[in-house]
Formats: structure tokens, C-alpha cells, sequence
């Protein structure tokens, strides 16, 4: 990239850090210091605020960058993933959103221990929030140095492992400042730039062709060196019996482990009421939807003006395909306007990946503080401003993890990346919430074991299978020690959440606590007694 384009970019990336530090600082100030104001922002947003912010916490760097980029690489296939996230949110509608407004205070854990024994079921919930919060966080840091290469030319090792460290240095920042206040308030931002974005490149893809979307296709089709076969199924999961189940595999975590994501369910806490919770779905899946449909004309698009080879020559994992396209729309790499609008297309990518890092970084540093650390220390006084700074000191412990392991896998596709992390929410939290809310004779044993049932076996698949060993493009590709198949551990470990719940309340000597569940049920449906 030439000068004028890092240039340009670098003061759009400025602009954006500064106008959200000042956010942070403004909102800090002003804060109280209560659990409920870090954790919750004084429940005091409106739905449509709050579904913005829904959205831009949802709309990550996995949407923008990696689904495009996989739909470039490998055209019909790489739909499950637009598809697969936005299903999703039918099942938070229905089962979820208001449910668990009602019966939980800040986090997962509130919903499963208003009915359990407090100490053990918080230990195991707040465990696996922050398990997937880190996987999830992962996949931000490498859509980041991906960005961050592509801008400063070429494939720059140290320009991705400093752009890693410099968003999970703000990331810390933003969340130990403002809270979730300021965090609500940077995602807004972004939700209102990444959809603006969005729809400056699907129309200007779509003038490209004159609204022909057949045009647009075939055209895709024949600079995709794939043929009619990029239009069809099984160019990535269609080669064998294998990728297939992998196919299978990675739309069940997509569809069911939103409503696992513990970023996702702590934005239901931050609304006064249950049905200020479920209006925010509404506002959040009008945005969420159009925003996936676009992401497809992005990804096509990408493969009919970039070409598929290009995108993969810039970033093997596709990464960087909506840059470039933004580039070429503009006019080209030597144009004015192909550098304003690549950096602006740059810009919004990062504007979305230090949104989305602020939201799971709470989320993550809630988990810590208000069931892992407040569960090991109840009945102690002063705890509630404890929690608050056991919460920041989180966020920064979160942070580091969350660097190293976004430079192990800085070669991975983030889409990618985020559907291991959906798998392990939707095989570790789904079936202990839905447990909860919905059998009578869930015990404090199931509710445990359908924790560790799930978030145990998916971790050791994900270890045991090509993403870690075994293949070229593996996290470690000169070991093998591959034993499983699927790159996805979904179609296993989901199953085994759900048996290892039903097993662990099956031989628990406890009897279920009937008044405690008549207590729960009654809350969840009306939101009597709700926080």
C-alpha cells in the first residue's frame, strides 16, 4: 500500500481511538463505582440503544472480514456462516432474551444458581464464560494484525504482533475506565460506522454490475478458478464424509452457541425491563439481518472484481478480501478514491474489532469477578466494590491470554476462529441454561456436569483435531498428533453438554429443590422480583 493510504487510515484509526477514549473518560468520570453500573451501565438503556449496541457487539471482525472472505474463497459455502448467525437469533428470541432478563442480575451464572447451589455452579459457569470469551476475543486479535499487514504492505510479523498488543492494551483500557456505560456507548458508535460502511460497498458492488445479481455471480464464478462449481455446494465441505459432518458440525455451533455467548446475554442486564430486553432483539435482528445479507454481495463481489486468487495471494485465510474490494471499487490502487475508501473500509474494520474486544473483555472480566472471586468470598462486607476492582484487574489478566494466543493464531481465519468459540458456548452454557430454565428436576450435580460435559470435550477435540496438528495451514503444522476429524467439535461436544446434564441430575442423591424452581419459572415468565 502506498503512503497516502497508510497515511490516511492511520488518522481514521486515530480519530476513531480518540473519539472512544474520550467516550471512556467522559462516562468514567461520571460513574458511581456500583456492580450494577460497571457490569450493567445502570439498566438504564432504551431497547433501540440497546439493540445498536447488540448489534455492534455481534458484528464482529468474523462478519465484516472472515465471512467475506471465506464466501471469496469458496463462494456457496461460505454462506452457512451469514446464515448460520443470523438463525441464531430466532433461538435467543424465543428461549432466551427474556428469560434470562428476568431471572439473572449481571451475568450466565445468576440465571442457573437462583435455582442451585450457589458456590459450585458459579465456579463451573463463570469457568467456561471466560473460556469462550477468550476464544471469541482471539479471533478480534487476528482480524487486527490482518488489517493492520495489509495497510502497512505486505505480510509485516511484526506489524501484526504490535497492532495484537495494541488492541488488547485499549481493550483494557476502554473496559477498566467506563465499564459497560462507556463500552454501550463505543458499540453504538461502531454499529452505526459498520453499517454505513456495509452499505456504501453493496451498493457501490451493485452499480458495478447495474443491480444485476446474475451477472454478478457468473462473474464471481469465472474469476474464482472454481468454475460453476463455486455457485454449488461442497467446495469446502463437500469433498468427503468428513467435511460433510464438519459441514453439519460447524451450523449447529452457529446456531445454537449465540445464545451460549456471554457478551451476548450480559447486554440483556444493561434494559430496566424483560420486555425492553426482547424489543432489543427486535431492533437487534433488523440490523444484524441486513447486515449478513450484505456481507454476501461483499463476498461475491470480492471474487468477481478481486478475484479469488488475489485475496488469497493477500491473506491465505481471506481476511483481507472487503480492503480490497474497497480498493478497487474506489479506482484502484493509485486512485484518490480507491485510498479514501480503502481507508475508510480499514478504518470501520477496526472501529469493529475494538468495539467487540471492549464487550467480550467485560463480559469475560464480570465472569471473574462476580462469580468466580465474589462465590469464594460471600458473606464477606464491602463486596460489591470488591467485585468492581476484581473486575478491572480481570480485564487485564483477560487481556494478556487473550495476546498471546491471537499471535499463535494469526494465520487463521477469524470466521473461522468465532465457530470454535461458538461451539464451545453452545456445547458448555446453552445446555445448562435451557436446563435451568425449563426442567423442574435439574439438580446442582447436572447442572455442573452439563458445564464441564460440554466445555471438557470440545476443548480436547479442538486440541486433537487439524486446527492444532496435523495439516499444513494447522496452528503447530510440524507435530501431528490429530486424532479427531472435524475442525468443528459441535456435532460431539453439544450432544455430550446436554447427556452429562441429564446424567449428572439423573444420579445426584439431591432431590430437586420444587419450590425453588416454581420460584424461577414464575420470575422468568412474569419478572416478578426481577432486578
Amino acid at each position: 500500500m502506498t503512503g497516502t493510504h497508510q497515511t490516511l487510515a492511520l488518522v481514521l484509526f486515530s480519530a476513531f481511538v480518540a473519539v472512544t477514549l474520550a467516550i471512556t473518560t467522559w462516562v468514567g468520570r461520571k460513574r458511581r463505582g456500583s456492580a450494577e453500573e460497571f457490569y450493567a451501565g445502570g439498566r438504564l438503556f432504551s431497547p433501540m440503544e440497546n439493540g445498536f449496541a447488540i448489534a455492534g457487539d455481534y458484528m464482529s471482525a468474523a462478519s465484516f472480514l472472515g465471512i467475506s472472505g471465506l464466501i471469496a474463497l469458496y463462494g456457496y459455502d461460505g454462506l452457512l456462516y451469514s446464515v448460520g448467525f443470523l438463525v441464531a437469533w430466532l433461538v435467543v428470541l424465543f428461549l432466551v432474551a427474556e428469560l434470562v432478563r428476568n431471572c439473572g442480575r449481571f451475568t450466565m451464572a445468576d440465571v442457573v444458581a437462583s435455582r442451585m447451589r450457589e458456590r459450585p455452579v458459579r465456579i463451573a459457569a463463570g469457568t467456561s464464560s471466560v473460556t469462550v470469551s477468550v476464544l471469541y476475543l482471539v479471533a478480534q486479535m487476528v482480524g487486527a494484525g490482518s488489517l493492520v499487514a495489509l495497510l502497512l504492505g505486505g505480510e509485516s510479523g511484526a506489524a501484526q504482533a504490535w497492532t495484537v498488543v495494541g488492541v488488547g492494551a485499549l481493550m483494557v483500557i476502554y473496559v477498566s475506565l467506563g465499564g459497560m456505560r462507556a463500552t454501550t456507548w463505543i458499540q453504538i458508535v461502531k454499529a452505526v460506522l459498520l453499517m454505513g460502511g456495509t452499505i456504501t460497498l453493496t451498493v457501490l458492488v451493485l452499480a458495478r454490475f447495474h443491480g444485476d445479481v446474475d451477472h454478478l455471480l457468473r462473474s464471481a464464478a469465472a474469476r474464482s478458478g472454481h468454475g460453476s462449481d463455486f455457485l454449488v455446494p461442497g467446495l469446502k465441505y463437500g469433498g468427503s464424509w468428513t467435511a460433510r459432518l464438519d459441514f453439519i458440525s460447524l451450523g449447529l455451533a452457529l446456531v445454537l452457541g449465540t445464545a451460549g455467548l456471554p457478551h451476548i446475554l450480559s447486554r440483556f442486564y444493561t434494559v430496566p425491563t424483560a420486555r425492553a430486553a426482547r424489543r432489543s432483539v427486535v431492533w437487534s435482528i433488523g440490523l444484524i439481518g441486513s447486515f449478513y445479507l450484505m456481507t454476501i454481495v461483499l463476498g461475491f463481489g470480492a471474487a468477481a472484481l478481486v478475484g479469488s486468487a488475489a485475496v488469497r495471494d493477500s491473506n491465505a485465510a481471506g481476511n483481507t478480501a472487503v480492503p480490497l474490494l474497497a480498493l478497487d471499487l474506489g479506482g484502484g490502487a493509485d486512485s484518490t478514491g480507491g485510498t479514501v475508501l480503502f481507508a475508510i473500509v480499514a478504518a470501520v474494520a477496526f472501529a469493529t474489532i475494538l468495539a467487540v474486544v471492549a464487550g467480550i473483555t467485560l463480559a469475560s472480566s464480570a465472569s471473574v469477578a462476580h462469580d468466580l472471586y465474589a462465590s469464594l468470598r460471600r458473606g464477606r462486607g464491602g463486596k460489591q466494590r470488591s467485585e468492581v476492582a476484581v473486575a478491572r484487574v480481570a480485564a487485564a489478566g483477560v487481556g494478556v491470554v487473550a495476546i498471546a494466543l491471537g499471535l499463535l493464531a494469526r494465520d487463521l481465519n477469524v470466521a473461522f476462529l468465532v465457530g470454535l468459540a461458538f461451539a464451545v458456548a453452545a456445547s458448555a452454557n446453552l445446555p445448562v441454561l435451557l436446563f435451568s430454565l425449563f426442567w423442574h428436576d435439574f439438580t446442582t450435580r447436572g447442572a455442573v456436569w452439563s458445564v464441564y460435559g460440554g466445555l471438557v470435550p470440545a476443548l480436547v477435540l479442538v486440541a486433537l483435531s487439524p486446527v492444532v496438528s496435523g495439516s499444513p495451514t494447522s496452528l503447530f503444522p510440524g507435530v501431528d498428533f490429530q486424532f479427531f476429524p472435524l475442525e468443528n467439535p459441535g456435532l460431539v461436544s453439544i450432544p455430550l453438554g446436554f447427556l452429562a446434564g441429564w446424567l449428572g441430575t439423573m444420579t445426584s442423591a439431591e432431590p430437586p429443590d420444587e419450590a425453588r424452581h416454581a420460584e424461577t419459572e414464575v420470575r422468568s415468565l412474569t419478572g416478578a422480583g426481577a432486578a
